[in-house]
């Protein structure tokens, strides 16, 4: 357990999805946690699990799927680097200069940390964001999938630097 916080629940499992509005286009969904920021809760994130759709296989086409699962709201897709992204999932099919459906790539961030870690992030504010936009497959895709953490009441000063960190990482 982070040193300032006191689990107040056992192990939540929150499932989510996400669907593209138009087909190609960035969408991101919100997902509530009701969250009691007058006691300082916080939701300790140990893992997560992202199940995007796959790209459409077309041939001579590159496509794509993204999708992302940040602390803030974004206004476009953003990858591992971004301090509010927890998890990120990659799938592509290259086709470009064949005459078939190409060959399918799969790249995404850890599902499950390693047993050594406690948690892979605490997120103070009341929601999560989770992003999805295709490239080039001309259909609609979704991304499904679900979280896995606690609930935790934080000391006053690490619930403030929390939720201000967390603002200003948006």
């Amino acid at each position: 357990m982070p040193k300032g916080l006191k689990s107040t629940s056992s192990l939540i499992t929150i499932g989510f999805v996400t669907t593209e509005l138009v087909p190609d286009t960035y969408t991101q969904g919100r997902v509530d946690l009701q969250l009691n920021p007058l006691d300082n809760e916080v939701f300790v994130v140990q893992a997560i699990d992202l199940d995007p759709s796959s790209p459409n296989a077309l041939a001579g086409v590159n496509t794509r799927v993204d999708c992302a699962l940040t602390t803030t709201s974004q206004a476009s897709m953003v990858n591992l680097s971004a301090t509010s992204c927890l998890a990120k999932a990659e799938l592509d099919i290259r086709a470009s200069g064949f005459v078939d459906g190409g060959v399918g790539f799969q790249k995404s961030s850890m599902e499950t940390p390693p047993s050594n870690l406690e948690y892979i992030g605490i997120i103070a504010t009341n929601d999560f964001f989770v992003s999805i936009q295709g490239t080039a497959n001309g259909t609609v895709k979704r991304v499904a999938g679900k979280m896995y953490g606690y609930r935790a009441r934080a000391d006053a000063s690490v619930y403030a630097a929390l939720v201000q960190s967390e603002v200003l990482s948006s």
